[in-house]
């Protein structure tokens, strides 16, 4: 009888727990930032048109503004040894520092 009492009380905590749970996930308003938030933001970080930046040991002229490119941010480039215009991905360590430093929606 203590046994099955036991299963019980310990069945009704985990129905609790899960349902508490349930709701506090539920009700977390966690939104991440859109692109154009985090395209405007690494603009502000000088990946910009007719701006210079050094990535890989090289320099490089921007020639476009941040755009989505595949699964990150991109701007298209060019250098002083190549005219042609390349696609050079933003670095995801760039991109996680300005995920994390916009504001979350609320």
């Amino acid at each position: 009888m203590k046994r099955v009492l036991a299963s019980n009380v310990a069945a009704s905590a985990r129905t609790q727990l899960e349902a508490y749970n349930g709701s506090v996930m539920a009700n977390r308003n966690i939104e991440t930032p859109s692109v154009l938030e985090v395209c405007a933001r690494v603009r502000h970080l000088g990946y910009a048109a007719s701006r210079r930046v050094r990535l890989y040991g090289e320099e490089f002229e921007v020639v476009s503004d941040p755009f989505p490119e595949a699964d990150g941010i991109a701007v298209r480039v060019t250098t002083k040894k190549d005219s042609r215009i390349r696609v050079l991905q933003i670095p995801a360590t760039v991109l996680q520092s300005v995920r994390g430093r916009l504001p979350d929606a609320a």
